[in-house]
């Protein structure tokens, strides 16, 4: 076929197809349309599927995963936030709720105070029988007997000591503390001019300075020995009589505090501390356990360094609260501590025996949530966040615009918040109210104190157990007798009968 016989044909063909095309219908042409608007988006939307399948599916091998809502993403980064990095739980509860009835282990139903032993002993108008219940004859005997010794080895002669003697000596110490003279000079208080009559009618300067100079708290033939298993071992014997004769005579209520003493002093001592946060930078530090509403002494005992009888799996912070709380378990007591003391694990432990636990933590603990560790974060000022995991609640309380509180509690279940401007949380007002009970104690101690300047560790030590000793008897008289006598005034009683009654022997 030619060239020009094929391109008339292909004329012909294009002709016959425009016929049929006009001949179709308006209708059918809409029709037609809408088919083929309705095949281009079926198309699109394919095509928009496989992208964003592609999307999801890139790389080879790698595993598929749901794309996932802005609101689905919130809900997983919320749900991280709550579980803390030893993998503890913590679920958000709301604030506020129905208390309902208190479990078991909040119930404190004992008798509170001074024992009966104590109620038989002391009388009212006899200061000095609430002394010797804390300062025993044991403690006497013993400080006594070593003292001979000692006085005897170094002067190598016939040294007496009587027992009357002794207890002017420390009624001395009392009256010193009472008049606030423990940083005068011993000659200005013997002094017959300005100094007071007491000192030097009770005992001549010469037999004061020779009793200081002698006195010690144990037997140094025995100390070699002692010392390999008990480095408190020069000051140990009076030290755990003083604590069982206050645990013998008070009977502490359902709230004590846990808390460091650092008495202050320099002398040389292999377990002298440095607390750069404390008044006094240096000194022996002493964990005391008290009682809140008394600020009663029930139980301490010194940080020496390494303990060999801790495990090694027990912090030391843990070890310490368990063994202050130890004889005030089972009864329903709650133990309040500060962050060196207060963890998650610590508040389970006590709560297996019936001891529940309020206290700040720090936020660097596993146990916590992440948005406990957050520095920055969407909380307003004076609002809270209330989490709880295994029995304990923790709560976060935005107190600055840049701080917040953390406090963890195994009493509260539920927890209110008070109706005023800085909206203060049920826990947080809990630990306010029963966090200084050590604090205070010191605080006493400090303002009457027998201390006085020494070398001699085991002295200073025995200068504490003196001024806590002073405490316990003064809030035993007080709450025995009903008695509403100053702790000055009690001070001043107790010297002045003893050292009469020293004065009167012959």
């Amino acid at each position: 076929m030619s060239k020009r016989t094929r391109q008339s044909k292909f004329l012909e063909d294009i002709n016959n197809i425009g016929e049929e095309f006009s001949e179709i219908g308006e209708d059918e042409l809409s029709e037609n349309e809408d088919i083929l608007v309705t095949n281009e988006n079926e198309s699109e939307s394919t095509d928009t599927d496989n992208e964003e399948e592609n999307i999801v599916n890139i790389g080879c091998g790698r595993k598929r995963r749901r794309l996932l809502s802005s609101s689905e993403e919130s809900e997983a980064e919320i749900n991280e936030q709550h579980v803390a990095i030893d993998g503890s739980v913590w679920e958000e509860i709301q604030i506020g709720g129905t208390p309902g009835r208190p479990p078991l282990h909040n119930i404190f139903r004992q008798e509170v105070g001074p024992t009966g032993y104590a109620k038989r002993h002391i009388m009212k108008g006899k200061v000095s029988t609430a002394f010797s219940l804390i300062i025993d004859h044991r403690i006497m005997n013993h400080i006594r007997a070593c003292t001979i010794e000692e006085a005897n080895r170094v002067l190598g002669s016939d040294w007496s000591l009587s027992q009357e003697k002794l207890a002017a000596f420390i009624a001395i110490l009392y009256a010193r503390a009472a008049y606030g003279a423990n940083n005068l000079k011993l000659s200005f208080l013997w002094n017959n001019i300005w100094g007071p009559k007491f000192f030097s009618e009770t005992m001549s300067r010469n037999n004061f300075t020779e009793i200081l100079r002698f006195i010690r708290f144990d037997k140094k033939s025995q100390r070699s020995e002692r010392l390999k298993a008990d480095k408190f071992a020069m000051v140990s014997t009076i030290w755990n009589i003083f604590i069982e004769n206050s645990q013998n005579c008070y009977k502490p209520g359902g709230n004590i505090t846990i808390d460091e003493q650092l008495f202050p002093t320099k002398v040389r001592c292999r377990f002298t501390q440095y607390m750069p946060n404390k008044p006094d930078k240096f000194g022996i530090k002493f964990w005391l356990a008290s009682d809140v509403d008394s600020k009663y002494v029930i139980n301490a005992f010194p940080y020496l360094g390494k303990d060999e009888n801790r495990p090694s799996s027990v912090q030391l912070s843990e070890y310490v609260v368990l063994k202050l709380i130890e004889p005030f378990t089972g009864c329903g007591r709650t133990v309040t501590t500060d962050n060196f003391f207060t963890s998650k694990s610590l508040a389970i432990q006590l709560l297996a025996k019936r001891t529940t636990l309020v206290g700040t933590i720090r936020s660097n603990k596993r146990e916590l949530p992440l948005i406990a560790k957050q520095k920055k974060d969407d909380m307003a000022r004076y609002s809270s966040k209330i989490f709880t995991s295994d029995n304990c609640t923790l709560t976060i309380y935005k107190s600055k615009s840049n701080k917040k509180v953390l406090l963890l509690s195994s009493k509260h279940k539920f927890v209110s918040i008070e109706n005023n401007d800085k909206r203060l949380p049920e826990t947080v007002s809990y630990y306010n109210k029963t966090k200084f009970g050590v604090d205070m104690t010191d605080q006493m101690a400090r303002k009457f104190t027998t201390k006085s300047k020494s070398c001699r560790w085991p002295l200073q030590v025995f200068f504490n157990i003196l001024d806590l000793a002073g405490i316990n008897a003064w809030i035993l008289y007080k709450q025995t007798t009903g008695d509403n006598i100053s702790r000055q005034d009690f001070f001043t009683q107790a010297s002045s009968r003893t050292c009469r009654r020293f004065s009167s022997c012959p």
